[in-house]
């Protein structure tokens, strides 16, 4: 195993969570229009395949935890690429819907692994005042991959089977370079650090409430990831090939969704969520409003790409900071309810276009997203509106942010932060 440096490591990983996320999972919605024209597939089939892979996520990363303790960093990201391939293979060559299904429902399980795979390999190399930002740009992995997709649907736009056959190359090389790269330790724990205490009725109320926020998102935002490309085509009359631009559109703004949850935190959560998730909603609206206009559809895509980071950054960090300790729990329970959101609206969303038409079934998205975004009151930053009297006091400016939360992951027997050069305990 080659060692990488802290930034080594932040890019590499970047590049397989751009395999895993971007190409494995979001890309599926930019061949939608080619795929269900030649496998004639109804909006109501595309929608049930397009909530496969957020299942299939959802049962990998239950058990994510286990096989990174069990298997070790290096083998978890080869087993997570090792199903990426096969799935994007099975797509490629998928002459119908029940294969096309099987395909998708497996790369959901390979996006599912792969980051547990990271953080464990993130434990064991890098230092830990560096593993907010390694954790920031190996999450910008997502936008880079979509970004990644982007040609591939300009110059190839009615030649889906010969991407998914690239894009399956493209992963068998990453799991090459994650056996070369990424160490067999499953765990990294300091000698002196004391163990988390057990989790609150207020923590629980937190948690749930952050759940609910997540998978909310998550169902409003399906149509966009599932059919905007094709609802550009179809009611915009665009040419396949220009829906790439909004793939594109989506991962450059969504670059800056990391910046947008790192000052939400340290300024006030519940606001920023408000104000993205209306974002979120508008984007809808946008597009379903203008979708022979490619300049206003790509000002949408910006719009939706921006929002949707930053929700899924903010709920990272609230997540990591609602549980220290537990960063197997805290930043996954968000996660995972936010794939269920997702599970939920592709079929919902399918059935809507089937008997409405895509600019009525995106303006019910849009409207379900301003109700929840005026709940946002609700949501556990660390500015609680519902939280008890005592508990409103804001944090320190200097203990909010990504670092911040990670910073407080581990602590000694006098509830002081752990500093970094501690000596770890390795399990191989």
């Amino acid at each position: 195993m080659k060692t990488l440096s802290n930034m080594g490591f932040a890019i590499f990983g970047a590049a397989l969570v751009a395999i895993s996320y971007g190409l494995a999972r979001f890309a599926f919605g930019l061949f939608v229009p080619s795929i269900s024209a030649e496998l004639a597939l109804t909006p109501y089939l595309i929608g049930v395949i397009g909530a496969l892979p957020f299942i299939s996520f959802v049962l990998a990363t239950l058990v994510a935890p286990l096989a990174a303790h069990r298997l070790g960093a290096r083998n978890l990201a080869v087993l997570s690429g090792g199903f990426g391939v096969a799935g994007l293979g099975l797509i490629s060559q998928a002459p119908g819907a029940l294969t096309l299904g099987v395909g998708v429902f497996i790369c959901g399980i390979c996006t599912g692994l792969m980051m547990p795979a990271l953080t464990a390999a993130m434990q064991a190399l890098v230092s830990r005042t560096m593993h907010g930002r390694v954790s920031s740009i190996m999450n910008a992995g997502t936008s880079v991959g979509i970004i990644v997709a982007v040609p591939t649907v300009v110059f190839l736009s009615d030649a889906w089977r010969l991407t998914y056959t690239l894009f399956a190359v493209l992963t068998g090389m990453g799991v090459v370079a994650a056996w070369y790269f990424i160490p067999s330790v499953s765990r990294v724990t300091p000698a002196n650090a004391a163990p988390p205490p057990p989790i609150t009725r207020l923590q629980w109320s937190r948690l749930t409430r952050l759940s609910l926020f997540a998978f909310a998102m998550g169902f409003v935002s399906s149509p966009y990831w599932l059919f905007a490309p094709d609802l550009v085509v179809t009611l915009g009359a665009l040419p396949p090939g220009h829906t790439g631009w909004l793939w594109f559109a989506v991962g450059i703004a969504g670059l800056g969704g990391a910046v947008v949850s790192d000052l939400a935190d340290r300024n006030n959560p519940p606001i920023t969520q408000a104000l993205m998730l209306m974002m979120l909603s508008s984007s809808l609206v946008l597009l379903a409003a203008s979708p022979s206009q490619l300049a206003l559809a790509m000002f949408s895509a910006m719009v939706f790409g921006l929002a949707y980071m930053s929700l899924t950054g903010l709920y990272l960090m609230t997540g990591i900071r609602l549980l220290p300790g537990r960063l197997s729990m805290g930043p996954v329970l968000p996660f995972m309810a936010c794939a269920l959101g997702q599970a939920v609206g592709s079929p919902m969303v399918g059935v809507l276009v089937d008997g409405l038409g895509y600019a009525d079934a995106f303006a019910i998205f849009a409207v379900v997203g301003i109700l929840v975004a005026f709940l946002s009151p609700l949501y556990p930053g660390h500015i609680d509106y519902w939280a008890e009297e005592e508990e409103l006091q804001p944090l320190p400016v200097e203990d909010t942010g990504l670092q911040a939360a990670y910073d407080h992951q581990l602590l000694d027997e006098d509830g002081e932060p752990i500093v970094s050069g501690t000596k770890a305990t390795y399990k191989a």
